[in-house]
């Protein structure tokens, strides 16, 4: 299993509308790199539902559970999409001043690429993250 980290903003789509949607598909990445980091998830790899610009924090925990396929709303054929299910909400949310404030995160793709909305997130990070928000990182 792998971990991610994926963003989205919570007025354009929010952690709220993940868990009431069940499973949706994480469309609209527009990046090469993003890309590729959604490409080259599995069903069952997790990630930490981000809030960017507003509120700046992870939320909720999701899971792949389809791997990746063409992006229906990219017209070119280009992008991909996942799908991805709420698993749970963070129960002390992380917030990017907290990641920003630890060291053993500095190198975290959150911080190094902070305008990157889908990242990968090493297993050590994940179960730091899990730690602070009260996770269990093997749940």
């Amino acid at each position: 299993m792998a971990y991610w980290l994926i963003k989205s903003e919570p007025d354009a789509f929010s952690w709220s509308e993940q868990v009431e949607n069940g499973v949706e598909p994480w469309t609209g990445v527009r990046n090469h790199q993003a890309k590729k980091n959604l490409a080259a998830m599995e069903v069952g790899d997790r990630a930490f539902f981000y809030h960017s610009n507003v509120g700046r924090e992870i939320v909720g925990v999701v899971e792949v559970v389809r791997a990746g396929y063409p992006d229906p709303t990219a017209e070119d054929g280009r992008w991909v999409c996942v799908d991805v299910r709420a698993v749970g909400p963070m129960p002390r949310p992380v917030t990017l001043a907290q990641i920003k404030a630890d060291p053993v995160l500095e190198d975290l793709a959150l911080v190094r690429q902070s305008r990157l909305s889908v990242v990968p997130v090493s297993d050590a990070h994940w179960g730091h993250l899990c730690a602070m928000g009260g996770w269990n990182s093997h749940g």
